[in-house]
């Protein structure tokens, strides 16, 4: 239901709290003395059927007892009867319940469950149960258990866990940083991440959004949100339960190195989002946050009166991988300048322990006016020869002196010691101040990170990749045949008939019953000059080193038997139970330059299809260097997959070794995310090692789990990818009415300038219609909304002048989480109407919106644009007064059952221009 009445949840018109005692720990009275506290200026109410007055406030014993409706509720009655509450306020029209109540149990007949079933069909969106309550500092609302009420500020807080939220509460107001809203999730019965994702991610209040994860309930949803959240302003995570033990006994080792943590690190990475490793980071990260922007560059100057933290925070930067900027030589004359004999003359900046206030400003004004750095980080250690409250005025002096287009340069502030005064002037100025240097370093890289991020959230890589041709339907016969015979692994003689289906370079595989065989076998290869490769075969061992199961350089015919005796022998004495059917005979592949990798694709019950890429070998596990990443993957995704691996460094050439092929390898990973598109019952792949040298690749061993398909995810699209991807298959060519042709397809994030040069040539009066206000300027976050999408739910479509490449209209979907109802809007270029064009656009979002399983499709339309309803009308669509605005009309279309004939002469669609609303919660 996405934000579907959450609007009376952070910002109702009227509360009713039902429950409560006067007992000095009761939830209710708690909540009530919260909502009086904070000068709630709306209608309050309490409901309590045993007391008929509570701190001296008069109470109603049933919520049907009021003479009004309150917009939302607030339940702390005991769990016995908080079904029945739930009914009633469904009954009565009440758009928001807050449960606090713990204990309604899970599953089929629970209270729980009951709660749902009652608040569902009317539309009654619930919060909890088992939570913490709301905080919406703007609104003046406290509907919570929580001690103390911070300020109004501009950072919206979602914890999973009560908990967390009270403590960051508490760490608020303390350290006098603001949230626009605190919410906890509780049990997450209806409202979860992926609304309130969609709700801050357009709420004007909120600049960057901070989140407590424990788990992920809706993959596909809370990516959705996620991500067009984040292409809009800063999600920060911190993810409970980091370090869960590796399985060295995996059935593969890609499995075994997809732990719950590193998929949700993917997940979070794929979804642009700030991934913080604990509490105080994510503390320190809202520090950063809420009182900074981002900015472009990652080096950092260091400026400090004592050399020794100088350097420490040099020493933190490089440990975390960020960049120290060098001076230039201008800088340095001018410090030379303004500063005594001895200063460092280099980055850390030492401007001796004496340093003045006028020091602290001439040598904060010289690096905030070089070019060749990024950020500065000012650091003050108290001494008995400086005051550091004038320290702290001479940096916030000189910042407000600062030329405009010079201040959007970051400045990090580290003033050791508990000078009150100082602090109080650094958070007046609204320099973001950390305890140690170590934390203020960590302040600066999350920017640096956040911007990576956005860069990497950017990419929506086609569902077709085009550098590579791949035989889907012989790899899809060979797993379809093995699930017809109910086997779970491919046998390696399949493994390689898949792998080579996919233009992924294996050696080629054969299989032997006993020794005698295996001599057979290795016979002409052992004739042309090879050296052979024993190993053991069986479904059962899945790592064939658990039992010496490997023989490699085999250059005779003795050898082999014995190597194949050995190695049968060996594998039932230690595996006794276990199918043995033989050994596998290959050519030894000789690279003595190569290096191992591992790569394959692991299986996630939450996430689904996870590709995983590290350091290859039987060590493999215990050296724990690997990546993981969401599919689908293109080049560009795969490189930067390579790149957050230590063995990516020495894929690179060093002494003798030339360097790998490293783009041979971004492909196999390439593939590997369109295999597991292509064939969802593929459900682990493991290959274990992949050589790379400068020739290319080559997997050595690889294994192949699978099962019967089973979906995952709600909604369209592949059942098991978290990740929807750019829905090339909806590409197209139109004929407009006059006979000219126009390409249709999805947006990309990169026509930003396509847009922009479109609104160019739209009236104010179209923009007026379509935006139901006038529009002037077109900031990059009004364009990124446009453009900026996840395709699980929303999609926009574009018509391109093939001839000339402009913009000549566009139409948009947008899906609520429950893929039940769709919001639409549509927009064709002023001087373009009575083209055809509209009425073509609608009818492929009519298509889509019937391909994604929707029920309704509905809209906004001014009652002026009487054209317009009429074609609405024409198309199938039902039109009634909204109920909230006397000047719109809302249409609705059944989707399932609509039938879009041509257009009608002279395309009233075209002319009239048709406009929605549908952007306004998206």
């Amino acid at each position: 239901m996405s934000t579907y009445h959450l609007q009376s949840v952070f910002r109702p018109q009227s509360v009713a709290v039902v429950g409560g005692s006067p007992r000095e720990r009761s939830a209710g009275r708690a909540v009530m003395r919260n909502l009086r506290a904070t000068g709630f200026p709306g209608k309050v109410a309490w409901i309590n059927p045993r007391y008929g007055e509570i701190d001296g406030i008069s109470t109603v014993k049933r919520l049907k007892d009021l003479d009004w409706v309150p917009e939302l509720i607030v339940i702390t009655a005991p769990a016995s009867i908080v079904p029945q509450v739930v009914a009633t306020a469904a009954e009565r029209g009440v758009a928001a319940a807050i449960i606090l109540t713990a204990n309604l149990g899970h599953g089929p007949g629970s209270l729980t469950e009951q709660v749902e079933a009652a608040a569902r069909p009317k539309g009654l969106r619930i919060l909890g149960p088992h939570c913490l309550g709301v905080i919406a500092p703007h609104a003046r609302l406290n509907a919570s258990i929580a001690a103390h009420f911070p300020q109004a500020g501009d950072l919206a807080l979602i914890s999973e866990s009560s908990a967390i939220a009270a403590a960051l509460v508490e760490w608020g107001v303390a350290r006098s940083v603001g949230f626009s809203a605190v919410v906890s999730l509780g049990d997450a019965l209806d409202v979860d991440f992926g609304d309130l994702l969609d709700y801050f991610a357009t709420d004007y209040r909120t600049r960057a959004i901070l989140l407590y994860v424990e788990h992920i309930r809706d993959a596909r949803k809370f990516m959705s949100a996620a991500r067009a959240a984040a292409r809009a302003k800063p999600v920060v995570v911190v993810k409970s339960g980091r370090h869960i033990r590796i399985d060295p006994d995996g059935d593969t080792h890609v499995q075994a190195l997809a732990s719950s943590d590193a998929v949700y690190g993917a997940a979070f990475n794929r979804a642009g989002l700030l991934r913080v490793s604990a509490l105080d980071e994510l503390f320190t990260a809202a520090e950063t946050l809420g009182r900074l922007g981002t900015f472009p560059g990652r080096r950092l100057a260091i400026l400090s009166n004592g050399g020794g933290v100088g350097r420490l925070a040099v020493d933190q930067l490089l440990a975390l991988r960020g960049s120290l900027a060098e001076l230039s030589p201008g800088t340095i004359a001018a410090l030379d300048a303004v500063l005594p004999e001895g200063w460092s003359r280099s980055n850390p900046v030492d401007i001796i322990v004496d340093a003045d206030g006028e020091r602290y400003a001439a040598a904060i004004d010289a690096l905030m006016s070089d070019t060749g750095n990024d950020a500065v980080l000012v650091v003050n250690v108290p001494t008995a020869f400086t005051s550091s409250a004038d320290a702290a005025q001479a940096l916030t002096r000189t910042l407000g002196l600062r030329p405009r287009h010079h201040r959007d340069k970051p400045v990090f502030a580290v003033w050791l010691g508990n000078d009150d005064r100082a602090t109080a002037t650094l958070n007046a100025a609204r320099v973001p101040t950390y305890p140690t240097e170590a934390d203020a370093v960590r302040g600066f890289q999350h920017l640096v990170r956040y911007r990576d991020a956005q860069a990497a959230l950017m990419e929506t890589p086609p569902s077709l990749p085009q550098d590579f041709v791949v035989d889907t339907a012989a790899a899809r016969a060979i797993v379809d045949t093995a699930l017809a015979a109910g086997q779970q692994w491919l046998d390696p003689i399949a493994t390689h008939q898949l792998l080579s289906a996919y233009g992924i370079p294996s050696a080629p595989v054969m299989q032997a019953r006993d020794p005698h065989e295996a001599m057979d076998l290795a016979q002409p290869l052992l004739e042309q000059g090879a050296t052979v490769a024993v190993k053991v075969f069986s479904a059962d061992i899945p790592h064939k080193s658990d039992v010496d199961g490997v023989r490699l350089n085999l250059g005779s015919l003795q050898a082999v038997q014995a190597a194949a005796s050995s190695i049968l022998a060996r594998a039932h004495e230690l595996r006794p139970n276990a199918r043995i059917d033989g050994v596998l005979v290959q050519p030894t592949i000789v690279r003595p330059k190569a290096r191992e990798l591992i790569a394959g694709i692991a299986d996630d019950p939450t996430f689904g299809p996870v590709v995983v890429f590290g350091r290859g070998g039987t060590a493999v596990e215990v050296i724990d260097d690997k990546a993981l990443a969401l599919p689908p993957l293109d080049l560009r995704l795969a490189h930067e997959l390579i790149g957050r691996t230590r063995v990516s460094r020495i894929l690179k050439a060093y002494r003798d070794v030339p360097a790998a092929d490293e783009r041979a390898v971004a492909l196999i990973l390439v593939k590997l995310a369109q295999l597991a598109a292509d064939i969802p019952e593929v459900r682990t792949l493991d290959i274990n090692p992949l050589l790379a040298d400068r020739d290319g690749v080559t997997a050595l061993d690889a294994r192949v789990a699978i099962a019967p398909s089973r979906k995952l995810h709600k909604g369209r699209g592949h059942p098991r990818f978290a990740v929807f991807p750019y829905p090339k298959e909806w590409e197209r060519t139109i004929t407009l009415s006059d006979g000219a042709p126009a390409f249709v397809r999805p947006v990309r994030p990169e026509d930003d300038a396509l847009f922009r040069a479109f609104f160019a040539r739209v009236t104010d009066d179209d923009l007026r219609l379509r935006f139901f206000q006038s529009v002037k300027h077109f900031s990059h976050e009004f364009i990124a909304r446009l453009t900026q999408l996840d395709y699980a739910r929303s999609i926009a479509l574009v018509a391109i002048d093939p001839r000339s490449g402009d913009m000549l209209g566009a139409v948009r979907l947008h899906a609520d989480a429950d893929y039940d109802r769709g919001e639409y809007g549509i927009l064709i270029r002023s001087d373009l109407k009575g083209h055809g064009i509209g009425w073509r656009l609608m009818t492929i979002m009519i298509e889509y919106a019937q391909w994604l399983g929707l029920n309704i499709v509905e809209g906004q339309v001014l009652r002026e644009n009487s054209t317009m309803l009429a074609m609405c009308q024409s198309l199938g669509f039902k039109t009634k007064l909204d109920p909230d605005d006397p000047t719109v009309m809302v249409v609705t279309l059944p989707v399932q059952d609509a039938s879009v004939a041509l257009p009608p002469e002279g395309d009233t669609l075209g002319r009239a221009g048709f406009q929605t609303t549908a952007d306004h919660g998206d």
